[in-house]
């Protein structure tokens, strides 16, 4: 017999049994995956799959503008494809509950983000994969919420998250569960009031808590709840098209193995490349939320700008009066325009930048911080047209009450001080202050010394120096105060010094220089002084500096009670702060101040609300109203004096603080006597405010 036969026969037994023996071995997929034959068929069959996914969790899962799959989940998504050989084809599932009909309407394989828990796991019929991925569970909530297992709280879920009302329901019995449309809509709810907390991921909630309208939220870790995102096979149940059980059942262990294959250092990397990739970034309504009091400011520019047109064109028809002031009108003119077109120019620009750099918060910023400056100059201005119309109009009256100068003299050294030193002026202050306590107007003592400092730091260059002094000495039932302002600036010329106390009166190379100014400030400082019986005198030389000295005599007085500003003190228990404003955006912007500050206010819209409000309150609720005077209905001094005639208790003892533009002597003097206690000036300065409710 020949052996070429028997070798043939013999090597094709051989081929025979080793193929049977490798049918019979585990098949490996990348990465060294076991999968047995039934999976591996099952892979061979299935090439593609089509997976669900939740498209508002950001940065976990969502669709970019493409409708695309992004965040940590794509990655990991990705990962197991490979490992598992099969392509996936990602479906974004919409909001709300998600039924099984839906899921085998569109033909779905897996749904995703689906929640490792016993109650998944035990539920009849739900094939779950092990987690692929895992975080903590928070919860948010605004400040004095106390988050504890035993209180009765009321908790934001998105709805659909039927599982984890489940879970909530097991570990806080006494929580309401809430259900919302998105995440958005559950981080309103608990801003507003509207729930005590809401309960999700650590991912997603650190990517929403960065937008600066919850800047005020808190986050807290839940102990003993972690967030594990599964997949669940769709099967049909009772022999319905679709996924059947035992191919579910496939599908899920094949997972799993490729979910086990993956490492933890995998995980991390996707994880921080998914957050850093679609970290939050701020939008138009961010950047004006951020900057809120700053945007505010510059839409006050307008309201400013306008009152200024409106004083200028008053005070050129009084002028325009008399024909022989002609020159007197010529400059008031030249000036007013340069005063009030040199802000606003600035104002046009900075609008300008700042809609050309949203997305560069600091120069953003940088802008703002202008805006403010400049917004602050045109409130002087306007202050100082007004002072002057009430000065030469004999309205202005100045207040005798007892004050304490070495505190005034204190806080304008701080002002002057810094604002020298910002300059790089050198700057130094004595005082012999014998006699601290006199009767006097605090309020225009400071504006005369502020005017003389600020011009000394004005027209003395960097490196120069100011000098500030006051001294006392008696005089008869007088005390004499004299302040001295010494500067080694540029000087006047003889010219200019017979003109100085003018009204509108500017030496022109100071113009030209850049120095803002009205050339009212010394005027104003020239006639206040003369109500106060006192003067104002000077010496100058060109190129040498100037020294200004400004005297008045005054009662002695015994010292000032009560003008300690205790900052911070009674805030807790302060009442209720009513504010009557029929200025919408004015109302909102002091009722966030004093939210902000910590008080709790509450806004109404005219003096017929004010009173029916205060009315159907209980007595003690509020402890202050702030009042617009002129108001749609019932006014301010009308709903005071209401409010004053009411038969209750805290009628007569509730503060209440005109709140105003109005600035005319004949506005305060009918304000105190509808019953109001202070008068607030607008735009309201927000510290002095506080410093004042805090003294109540």
């Amino acid at each position: 017999m020949s052996m070429k036969p028997f070798l043939k026969i013999l090597l094709s037994v051989i081929t025979a049994l080793f193929a049977l023996f490798a049918a019979s071995l585990p098949i490996y997929a990348e990465g060294g995956l076991d999968f047995t034959p039934e999976e591996q068929k099952y892979i061979s069959e299935h090439k593609t799959l089509k997976i669900g996914y939740v498209q508002d969790r950001i940065p976990v899962s969502f669709s970019d503008e493409n409708g695309e799959l992004c965040g940590i989940s794509k990655y990991i998504f990705q990962r197991v494809s490979e490992l598992c050989g099969i392509e996936f084809e990602y479906v974004p599932l919409p909001a709300g509950d998600i039924t099984y009909d839906y899921l085998l309407g569109e033909g779905l394989d897996l749904v995703s983000s689906v929640e490792y828990n016993k109650e998944n796991q035990n539920a009849r019929g739900i094939l779950i994969s092990n987690p692929y991925l895992s975080s903590k569970k928070v919860v948010v909530s605004r400040e004095g919420v106390d988050f504890s297992y035993g209180a009765n709280l009321s908790i934001a879920i998105t709805t659909g998250s039927q599982t984890i009302r489940k879970v909530l329901g097991g570990m806080f019995p006494n929580f309401s569960i809430v259900d919302y449309d998105s995440i958005p809509s559950c981080f309103e709810a608990v801003k507003s009031g509207e729930a005590d907390l809401l309960m999700q991921n650590q991912y997603v909630v650190e990517y929403w808590i960065r937008k600066p309208i919850y800047e005020k939220l808190k986050v807290i870790p839940v102990v003993g709840l972690d967030d594990e995102l599964s997949f669940s096979a769709v099967v049909a149940f009772g022999g319905g098209e679709g996924t059947s059980q035992e191919e579910g059942e496939l599908l899920i262990s094949i997972l799993n193995k490729a979910i086990g294959a993956l490492t933890d250092d995998e995980v991390g990397n996707y994880i921080i490349q998914g957050v850093m990739e679609n970290q939050y970034r701020y939008n138009l309504s961010d950047f004006l939320y951020r900057y809120r009091y700053a945007v505010r400011s510059v839409i006050i520019f307008s309201a400013v700008t306008l009152i200024l047109v409106i004083l200028l064109v008053s005070v050129h028809m009084r002028y325009a009066e008399n024909k022989a002031d002609a020159k007197v009108r010529s400059n008031f003119l030249s000036t007013m325009s340069h005063e009030i077109r040199t802000p606003l120019n600035g104002i046009i620009g900075l609008n300008y930048l700042m809609l050309q750099k949203l997305d560069d918060p600091e120069k953003l910023r940088n802008c703002l911080d202008q805006s403010n400056i400049t917004a602050k100059y045109l409130l002087s201005l306007v202050n100082d047209m007004l002072d002057m119309s009430s000065i030469q109009a004999d309205n202005l009256q100045l207040a005798s009450e007892p004050i304490d100068i070495s505190l005034i003299a204190e806080s304008v050294n701080t002002i002057s001080e810094n604002a020298a030193a910002s300059k790089g002026i050198r700057y130094s202050s004595e005082f012999d202050i014998a006699y601290p306590y006199i009767k006097g107007d605090a309020v225009r003592i400071q504006q005369v010394l502020l005017h003389l400092l600020d011009n000394a730091r004005k027209f003395t260059p960097k490196g120069g120096k100011v000098h500030f002094t006051i001294v006392q000495k008696p005089d008869g039932d007088k005390i004499v105060t004299t302040a001295t302002v010494a500067d080694t600036g540029r000087g006047m010329s003889e010219e200019f010094q017979r003109r100085i106390f003018d009204t509108f009166s500017r030496e022109l190379e100071t113009v030209s220089k850049g120095n803002q100014g009205a050339g009212l400030g010394l005027s104003i400082s020239s006639r206040l002084a003369k109500l106060m019986n006192g003067s104002i005198s000077f010496t100058s030389k060109k190129g040498e500096g100037s020294t200004f000295v400004f005297t008045f005599s005054a009662e002695p007085s015994e010292k000032p009670g009560g003008d300690g500003e205790e900052k911070g003190a009674g805030k807790a228990a302060f009442p209720k702060i009513l504010i009557a404003e029929d200025n919408e955006l004015n109302g909102e912007i002091i009722l966030e101040l004093l939210s902000d500050s910590g008080f709790d206010a509450e806004l109404v819209s005219n003096g017929r609300e004010a009173l029916d409000r205060f009315s159907e309150s209980e007595p003690g609720t509020f402890g202050l109203i702030l009042m617009d005077l002129l108001m749609p209905d019932m006014d301010g001094f009308e709903s005071a004096k209401c409010i004053r005639a009411l038969q209750r208790p805290d009628a007569a003892t509730v503060h209440i603080f005109a709140c105003t533009a109005n600035t005319f002597d004949d506005d305060r003097d009918k304000a105190f006597a509808s019953g109001m206690d202070d008068f607030i000036t607008k735009p309201v300065d927000i510290e002095k405010l506080i410093a004042k409710i805090n003294r109540l």
